[in-house]
């Protein structure tokens, strides 16, 4: 990841997890989110409800744009660290919401990827990926799609993958 280049800290497993907590606890949905040089800009759904005329809630969703500065990742990594315990015994994965479940199985998975850029955006559950990868011949990009499905069957798995 580009903004530990040069560090030993490189994985976007804790980090797309950490940031995938904070974006449940915005209640934000159809995420986007794009690496930049400097951290990440995350974009997102809020839906706001408010109290009407004859008291019903009437509510409507508004994009939400932000930036998640390097300076800013590791105190979510270790927010959500501390939040899961110290780690004698295994957390209780089913707690956690729905985002930081899913950004942890796609962080893993393009931890082992090792791209050099990443941008992805979810609609209903579905990821779209775009790596940019390094190799000798050159950089390319790659696509990969995760549907709702095979969401489910990733994040149902991952407790079995634990290190």
């Amino acid at each position: 990841m580009r903004i530990y280049e040069g560090s030993p800290r490189q994985d976007f497993q804790e980090v797309l997890r950490s940031i995938g907590a904070f974006l449940d606890q915005r209640g934000m949905r159809d995420v986007l989110l794009v690496e930049a040089s400097d951290g990440f800009i995350v974009q997102g759904l809020v839906v706001e409800t408010t109290t009407g005329v004859w008291s019903d809630l009437a509510g409507h969703q508004r994009k939400e744009a932000f930036p998640i500065l390097a300076d800013d990742v590791a105190p979510f990594v270790d927010e959500a660290i501390a939040r899961r315990g110290s780690g004698a015994s295994a957390p209780d994965w089913t707690r956690a919401g729905y985002y930081e479940r899913a950004l942890r199985v796609i962080g893993r998975w393009i931890d082992e990827q090792k791209p050099r850029d990443v941008f992805f955006f979810e609609q209903d559950g579905a990821f779209v990926v775009r790596l940019y990868m390094m190799t000798q011949a050159g950089g390319h990009h790659m696509i990969a799609e995760f549907t709702k499905e095979d969401m489910e069957g990733l994040v149902a798995q991952a407790p079995n993958k634990r290190q």
